[in-house]
């Protein structure tokens, strides 16, 4: 099945190569993507270009895909499900949630010259990092690719309801199953309380468990793949 890996911010397609890698063995067919803006120099890319390529990959899947959002993509991801809910066979969410509809996409750190760039390690002290080693952190900021203002601040829009038909899967790395279903029981997070079908899966690792844990995410999304 196609298994198509959208990273979050300052991640281009090569953050998953080696859970990308396990996919393949595993009997999937994994797809990493570039998004306009995070590795295709777009300095001027917006919302609207990221979620089309999105929908680009969808389209030219082979079958329904399962589709991958990690951290802010996790928007993009839903996104998917939102416009395309008759190809999409399940959406897997990864230390992250979808943006409710009429808010801004990741406006979270400060934008310099057009974009966003890597705010440093500051705002991720604690389960977000903790298992990144001084290396890891190093190489993860010089690869950090800015955010044009125009993704950054983009507005999510969704239009189709039937998007809550689609199955969910929600990867949970810095925070706890436990601790998600209360936020969505509490209505706490957008969308999710609506889903018909939620599942929630823990993963022992920081915010970037493609870095971390890469052979468990790929288990775990080949099991999506599977299920779907």
């Amino acid at each position: 099945m196609d298994v198509l890996l959208i990273g979050g911010l300052w991640l281009d397609g090569s953050a998953w190569d080696d859970v990308a890698s396990t996919l393949r063995s595993l009997g999937h067919h994994p797809v990493p993507l570039t998004l306009p803006g995070q590795g295709d120099g777009a300095a001027s890319a917006t919302l609207d270009d990221q979620v089309a390529a999105v929908l680009a990959a969808v389209d030219s899947a082979s079958g329904r895909p399962v589709v991958v959002g990690h951290s802010a993509a996790c928007a993009l991801a839903w996104l998917a499900a939102d416009a395309r809910p008759e190809k999409v066979a399940k959406v897997v969410l990864i230390g992250g949630f979808p943006t409710g509809d009429g808010k801004p996409y990741a406006d979270f750190f400060e934008v310099r010259d057009g974009a966003m760039p890597f705010p440093g390690w500051g705002p991720f002290e604690g389960p977000d990092s903790a298992d990144l080693d001084e290396e890891a952190r190093r190489a993860l900021a010089a690869a950090a690719i800015p955010v044009p203002e125009g993704v950054a601040k983009g507005v999510v829009r969704l239009t189709d309801e039937r998007r809550f038909d689609v199955p969910v899967v929600l990867v949970c790395p810095e925070f706890t199953p436990a601790q998600a279903q209360d936020w969505v029981d509490a209505g706490e997070v957008a969308e999710l309380p609506k889903v018909k079908h939620l599942e929630y899966v823990d993963i022992g690792s920081g915010h970037w468990p493609m870095h971390t844990q890469p052979a468990e995410l790929a288990r775990l999304l080949a099991d999506a793949a599977e299920e779907a």
